[in-house]
């Protein structure tokens, strides 16, 4: 299995990049991983909601043509479904049993377009709460770094 994480966004702060990191550098042993930045469109200073719709358009397009074809399409979405970490290992396990690869898309600054969330297989809520971008790459990488070691019977998230 193989995970790609297809994310709208510019390079991020280094701090961002340097725990990123270290997670990726921890869970590479137990799972391939690997980060794709995506470019945001270009936007205005005060954007419509119009301008607003074509953006997410514009990402949508960029998120696709990203996507493997036989990637199963994972979604960071605020009104998806809330999940355990352990209840999120599970999820992983199955899909690393059928021999599932994923592409798990953190989308642009201003939502995601109707047509990728049609397209989804599954949306996943870190919170309810908004979080920044930069934080979110290092909460995904994190959790799925722990799902692993629940996969793995490795003590990380018994005591991490």
């Amino acid at each position: 299995m193989k995970l790609r994480i297809l994310s709208i966004g510019h390079k991020m702060p280094n701090w961002v990049q340097q725990g990123f990191e270290e997670y990726l550098k921890r869970i590479q042993p137990m799972i391939s991983v690997e980060m794709v930045e995506l470019p945001p469109a270009k936007r205005g200073k005060t954007p419509s909601p119009a301008e607003i719709d074509k953006y997410k358009a514009i990402e949508a397009t960029t998120i696709l043509n990203a996507k493997h074809p036989k990637e199963r399409l994972w979604l960071l979405e605020v009104k998806g479904k809330m999940l355990s970490t352990e209840h999120f290992s599970d999820k992983l396990s199955v899909a690393m049993q059928d021999g599932a690869d994923i592409a798990l898309v953190i989308g642009g600054a201003d939502g995601i377009s109707p047509e990728i969330l049609q397209a989804a297989d599954f949306k996943w809520s870190l919170s309810e709460l908004t979080l920044p971008h930069p934080l979110v790459r290092i909460i995904v990488i994190e959790q799925l770094y722990r799902a692993m070691s629940i996969i793995n019977n490795h003590p990380y998230h018994r005591g991490g």
